[in-house]
C-alpha cells in the first residue's frame, strides 16, 4: 500500500515526547517494516486551530502540498493518527475527498460534552465532521469505541489492543546492578515513576505520589523513590519531595525511550496515579520489564493492567488505598516478584504490537482492494 500518514496533534519526531507520539511512531514503524510505502504528510499542528485564524493560511498551503504529494505519488489511502476536539483533522478529509482515496483514522475520539462549551464547540463540530467522513476508524480504548458507536456504524469501527514491542523492554540484570549502585539504594526496595513534568495532570499525579510516599515514610516503611522525567515543574516537584520525603527520592532526568528498559530493570515496582490517563505507555513498558504497577482505576489503565494480578488499581484520588497497595508490594517481596512475572507474560500475550496490528493491516489492505476494484 501507498499511504499518506498525518498526525494533527504533533508531527513525528516532535521534541516534546508523549504517549500519543509513541503510539503514532510505533504505527508508522510497523507499517514501514511491513514494506508499505508510508509517507509522512502535512506538518501543521491542529491544536486549537479554530481559535488561531493566522494558521488557516498555513492549512491551505499544507492542503496544496499534501494534494500534490498524494496525486504525484499515486497514494491509495490516507491514514490519520488521532483526531479529537482539541486537534481535529482538517487536512485528511479535504485531501482524501479531492483525490478520491479512502480516508482512515487510527484513534478517533468523540465526546458529546464538548458541544456544550463555547471554547470547545468548534472543535467538537470539526472533529465530528472528520470522524463521519472516515471510511474506517481504529480505536485502542474501549471507552472510545463505545462513544463512537453513537456516531459511526459498527462495521466501520475496529478495536485494536494497545501494544509495544516487548523485546525492547526486557529485564537487564547488569543495568539493575549498575543503576542501583549509582542511586545508592542498597537493598531497599525501589519505587519507580516516570512522567513529563508538565503543569497538568502529570505533575498532579507525581505530587499525589510524593505525598503518599511521605506518609509511608512517616509510618516507618523502608523504600527509595526514583523519578524519571523533566519539564517546567521540576523545581516545584523537587521542593515538594524535599518537604515530604527528604533523602528518599532521586530525580534522574529525562531518559530516552530506548534506554527506559534499563531504568525499569533497576526498580521493584512502578507507581504513577495516571489521572485521566488515556492509556499510559509507561504501564505497558514497566510491566514488560517485570514490574508490578500501582495506579488509579481510571481512563485506559484497566485495559493494560490486570488489577490484583499484574498490579493494583485504586480509586481516583483516594490516598489510603493507593498507599496500602504500594506498602503491600514494598513489604512482600514474593508477591511483587510473582506479580512482576505475570505482568511480563501478560504484555507478551496480549499487548504485543506486531500481533495486535496485523488485523488493522488486513482491514487497510481490504479497503485499498475495494477502492482498486471499484476503479
Amino acid at each position: 500500500m501507498r499511504i499518506a500518514f498525518y498526525t494533527p496533534f504533533k508531527p513525528l519526531g516532535h521534541h516534546h515526547p508523549s504517549g500519543d507520539l509513541v503510539i503514532a511512531t510505533g504505527l508508522y514503524a510497523y507499517l514501514s517494516a511491513k514494506e508499505h510505502d508510508i509517507r509522512q504528510t502535512g506538518s501543521l499542528r491542529a491544536r486549537w486551530i479554530y481559535w488561531r485564524p493566522w494558521s488557516w493560511v498555513r492549512l491551505l498551503k499544507d492542503y496544496r502540498l499534501a494534494y500534490r504529494q498524494v496525486m504525484h505519488g499515486r497514494v491509495n489511502l490516507w491514514l490519520t493518527y488521532h483526531t479529537y476536539y482539541k486537534a481535529p483533522d482538517l487536512l485528511g478529509p479535504m485531501v482524501s475527498r479531492t483525490a478520491g482515496i479512502p480516508y482512515v483514522i487510527f484513534q478517533g475520539m468523540f465526546s458529546t460534552k464538548r458541544r456544550r462549551r463555547p471554547k470547545t464547540w468548534p472543535g467538537f463540530i470539526l472533529n465530528r465532521m472528520a470522524l463521519k467522513s472516515a471510511r474506517h476508524i481504529f480505536i485502542n480504548r474501549r471507552d472510545d469505541w463505545i462513544n463512537l458507536k453513537r456516531l459511526i456504524p459498527e462495521d466501520r469501527l475496529t478495536y485494536v489492543k494497545p501494544g509495544i514491542i516487548p523485546e525492547a523492554f526486557v529485564f537487564d540484570r547488569d543495568a539493575r546492578r549498575q543503576l542501583r549502585q549509582e542511586w545508592g539504594v542498597g537493598r531497599e526496595p525501589v519505587i519507580l515513576s516516570a512522567a513529563m513534568f508538565r503543569k497538568d495532570v502529570k505533575t498532579e499525579g507525581l505530587s499525589f505520589l510524593i505525598r503518599s510516599c511521605g506518609r509511608l515514610a512517616a509510618s516507618g516503611v523502608s523504600f527509595k523513590l526514583v523519578i524519571a522525567g523533566d519539564g517546567k515543574e521540576r523545581k516545584k516537584l523537587q521542593q515538594m519531595a524535599d518537604r515530604y520525603i527528604s533523602g528518599r527520592v532521586r530525580f534522574v532526568g529525562k531518559i530516552e525511550r530506548e534506554q527506559m528498559y534499563r531504568f525499569y530493570s533497576a526498580g521493584d515496582l512502578f507507581a504513577f496515579p495516571g489521572i485521566r490517563e488515556s492509556l499510559g505507555m509507561v504501564y505497558l513498558e514497566s510491566q514488560s520489564c517485570g514490574l508490578p504497577v500501582v495506579a488509579f482505576n481510571n481512563g485506559g489503565i484497566p485495559e493494560v493492567v490486570m488489577d490484583g494480578k499484574t498490579g493494583f488499581l485504586t480509586p481516583l484520588y483516594a490516598y489510603e488505598p493507593f498507599e496500602n497497595a504500594i506498602q503491600k508490594l514494598l513489604l512482600d517481596k514474593e508477591l511483587r516478584q510473582e506479580m512482576g512475572k505475570r505482568a511480563a507474560v501478560h504484555i507478551r500475550e496480549h499487548h504485543h504490537l506486531t500481533r495486535n496490528y496485523r488485523n488493522m493491516e488486513t482491514v487497510l489492505m481490504n479497503i485499498v482492494g475495494e477502492k482498486s476494484h471499484v476503479g
